[in-house]
């Protein structure tokens, strides 16, 4: 039989300490057991002894005729005595039986004790014993078992219960401490919101921040992962600020260039310089847009009517000539950032439009998660490359991206805006050809007759 080892830090700590006690225990609670039954044999030892004496002393002095009717007033609990001699069974040459033969020999002589022997049930002792006028006496006797009462293991299951208690609850203390700063790392990636979205219940959490609380140990690698989470923060920014920045200053010059180009006479050149510019600032505006996904996390929770939402979009795009379709149902409002979330779908749908010529949005809820999915006709991405294309500024070699013009950020900032929302985007190639996109988000719902306003 294979025993498997807890994978988790809490069940591993928790297994050791609760072995390492619960043995501790049963090994005390047997020491004591065993010194109880050795005081107790030595004082039945020493009480049977005077006892058995006295009983025959009684037996020496009576009539042949009345021994038998002072038998069961000689009886006790666990011993009694018979006129018969000991049947013709196997000796009992245990410690016990030879203890008892050598007490009672002490007190009535070695001469009037036979060898013990064993009773038919192989649970008695049989000790032959001799009167003073030559007649049998056989001594009946069934050791008392040292084990357990009842109430005794009761209280025993009791106390490994208590142990059970206090090593899952220390364990669970410090081991806590360490839950709440893996839960902060896993949330801490761009954008993310973890104190609204994520509902990381290890504990409180402000913005990427956990608190420095607890032992000092957990309370150095608190202050450490605050400190490097800053950092990161502050470089992030600047990277966002700087690409800001030159998107906004290029379009300045891209104007000039623009107006400039119009005055050219040839007419083949100013057509190459006018796709150029329109090129560049296509590049630039993307590059504003993905700067601005930084910000998706500051937007207010709103409820907003999911199947609304994805039915305008749609519809927007059927109005513009385009094949779009859409199916499925939300049932309640969904709480989220509503325009994050438009610019999201909004961003997915162009996409799918432009290199697969169709959209097709579905809409359903799978385990505790609304997810949208997104299906065009295109060629596709080569399954090696889905997951760097949500990389900024990466583009596919292939017909989808650089026929099209595309500048590598249109996922990207799909991809920023999905963490954003506490979400996740995937890609996959659909086997009948074309290309998938399915973002999932939190099921965070509110009641139909919600009296806050829901986003159209």
């Amino acid at each position: 039989m294979n025993l498997r080892w807890p994978r988790t830090l809490f069940g591993r700590i928790a297994l050791l300490m609760f072995a390492a006690l619960a043995l501790a225990h049963l090994l005390t609670f047997g020491s004591i057991l065993r010194e109880r039954g050795e005081l107790t044999r030595s004082m039945m030892t020493a009480y049977l002894g005077r006892d058995v004496a006295t009983a025959v002393a009684v037996l020496d002095r009576l009539p042949a005729a009345e021994r038998s009717d002072w038998l069961p007033r000689l009886a006790r609990q666990n011993y009694h005595y018979t006129l018969q001699p000991a049947g013709a069974a196997a000796p009992d040459d245990s410690a016990l039986a030879l203890l008892l033969a050598s007490a009672i020999a002490g007190e009535i002589g070695a001469a009037r004790v036979g060898p013990p022997v064993r009773g038919p049930d192989q649970a008695t002792l049989q000790l032959p014993l001799r009167l003073a006028d030559g007649g049998p006496l056989t001594l009946q006797l069934r050791p008392s078992t040292t084990w357990v009462s009842t109430g005794t293991a009761l209280l025993l299951g009791l106390q490994l219960l208590v142990l059970a208690a206090a090593t899952w609850w220390g364990v669970r203390l410090a081991v806590r401490p360490l839950s709440r700063l893996a839960a902060a790392a896993d949330a801490s990636h761009a954008g993310h919101d973890t104190g609204t979205l994520a509902h990381i219940s290890a504990g409180p959490l402000t913005g990427h921040r956990i608190d420095e609380l607890g032992p000092q140990e957990v309370a150095r690698a608190a202050r450490a992962f605050n400190a490097m989470q800053q950092r990161i923060e502050q470089q992030l920014a600047e990277r966002l600020h700087l690409l800001a920045a030159i998107s906004h200053d290029l379009q300045t010059p891209i104007t000039r260039l623009r107006l400039r180009a119009e005055q050219v006479n040839d007419a083949g050149l100013r057509d190459k310089l006018l796709a150029d510019l329109q090129a560049m600032q296509a590049l630039v505006e993307e590059g504003l847009a993905y700067a601005r996904t930084a910000q998706a996390a500051q937007e207010p929770l709103q409820a907003v009517d999911l199947n609304a939402l994805v039915d305008g979009l749609v519809c927007d795009a059927s109005d513009a000539g385009h094949d779009a379709q859409f199916s499925g149902r939300l049932d309640a409002p969904l709480i989220t950032r509503v325009q994050a979330l438009r610019r999201l779908l909004t961003n997915l749908i162009d996409n799918a439009l432009k290199f697969g010529g169709a959209a097709q949005v579905r809409l359903h809820t799978e385990a505790g998660r609304v997810r949208i999915t997104v299906l065009d006709r295109g060629p596709g991405i080569p399954e090696a490359e889905l997951t760097r294309v949500l990389v900024p500024f990466y583009r596919v070699d292939s017909s989808r991206n650089r026929d099209n013009g595309g500048t590598g950020l249109g996922l990207a900032i799909a991809q920023q805006l999905a963490m954003a929302l506490g979400g996740e985007l995937t890609l996959h190639n659909r086997p009948e050809g074309g290309l998938e996109a399915r973002l999932a988000l939190p099921l965070a719902t509110a009641p139909m007759r919600a009296r806050s306003p829901i986003a159209q």
